[in-house]
C-alpha cells in the first residue's frame, strides 16, 4: 500500500472532567454513533462506532485540566519518532511523547510552530489484512468523506496560513489544491493527499488562536442536523453555507464548547 504518511486517520474529543456520557449522548443524537467501551485497563477511553468502522475516540480530561474541550485530528506516519524529532527542529512542541498504544500503533500530540494542536498516528499494520490495509490506504477507516459519521474535511485556522502550509506539506508530503478568494477574508488554500483534497487553511477569522477544525459527513440536511444539535445543548455559529462540491456545511459548538463541522448534500 501507498504511505500514510499525511493521511487523515483519526479524531479524538477531550471533554471535561465528567462530561463524558453527556459529550456521548449529544453526539449520538447529532451522528447516530454507537459507543462502545474501548477496554482500555485504567482508562475510561469509548469507541464512536458508525456504518462498522471506528470513527472517533471520546475521553474525560483530568480533574486538574485547565485545557478546554476539543476536538484532535491525527494524521499518519510512517514512523512516529522520526516525524515528532523533525517538528521539533522546525519549532513544534510536543504534548504527548511518542507512545505505544497495543494492537493499534504509536501515537504522539504536538503543538504546530503557530500553536495549532495535532496528533499523529503511526498504525500497527502487523496484523492487518490486505483489505484492511487497502481501505486504510483508500481513507476507509475514520476519515471517508462519502460516508455518514465519518471525518469528512479538516480545516486550519493559522496567523501564517502561508507558513503552516510549509510547515505541514514538508512533513506530510501535502500539495497545494485550488486556491479560493475570500475577498477580506484573504485566501482559502485547499491542500491534497495524494492527489485527493483533503482540507483548507486560511487566516484566523473569527478564532482567535491558531487551530484544526475537523468536519464530519451527515447524511440529512445540515439544517435538521444544526436544529438537533441546539435541541441538544450545542450552538451553531455558522450555516447552513453551500460551498463548491455542491455541498452545505455548518459551524457548531457541543454542549461543553469543543468546535466541530458537518457537511452534507442538502441545506
Amino acid at each position: 500500500m501507498d504511505s500514510v504518511q499525511g493521511l487523515p486517520s483519526w479524531y479524538e474529543l477531550t471533554t471535561p472532567p465528567g462530561g463524558l456520557d453527556r459529550a456521548i449522548a449529544f453526539y449520538g443524537v447529532v451522528f447516530g454513533w454507537d459507543v462502545v467501551d474501548s477496554g482500555m485497563e485504567g482508562f475510561d477511553y469509548r469507541l464512536a462506532r458508525a456504518g462498522g468502522d471506528m470513527v472517533a475516540g471520546l475521553l474525560a480530561a483530568p480533574p486538574d485540566t485547565e485545557a478546554p474541550p476539543a476536538w484532535l485530528v491525527y494524521f499518519g506516519v510512517d514512523s512516529a519518532d522520526a516525524f515528532v524529532a523533525d517538528a521539533l527542529a522546525d519549532g513544534a512542541s510536543v504534548h504527548q511523547p511518542a507512545t505505544d498504544i497495543p494492537g493499534t500503533g504509536r501515537y504522539a500530540v504536538l503543538g504546530d510552530p503557530q500553536g495549532a494542536m495535532f496528533g499523529i498516528l503511526q498504525p500497527d499494520m502487523s496484523d492487518m489484512s490486505e483489505e484492511a490495509l487497502a481501505a486504510l490506504a483508500a481513507g476507509g477507516g475514520a476519515f471517508s468523506p462519502t460516508r455518514a459519521g465519518h471525518g469528512a474535511w479538516h480545516e486550519l485556522m493559522a496567523g501564517d496560513p502561508v507558513a503552516a502550509f510549509a510547515f505541514y506539506a514538508s512533513r506530510f508530503g501535502w500539495t497545494r489544491g485550488e486556491a479560493v478568494d475570500m475577498g477580506e477574508s484573504g485566501t482559502y488554500q485547499l491542500f491534497r493527499h495524494h492527489g485527493r483534497d483533503i482540507g483548507g487553511m486560511m487566516g484566523l477569522g473569527e478564532s482567535p488562536v491558531s487551530a484544526w477544525l475537523p468536519y464530519f459527513t451527515v447524511d440529512r440536511p445540515v439544517s435538521a442536523v444544526m436544529e438537533a444539535a441546539v435541541a441538544d445543548g450545542g450552538r451553531v455559529h455558522h450555516g447552513p453555507m453551500e460551498v463548491p462540491g455542491p455541498a452545505y456545511i455548518a459551524v457548531l459548538q457541543d454542549p461543553a464548547g469543543a468546535w466541530f463541522a458537518v457537511t452534507g448534500l442538502e441545506r
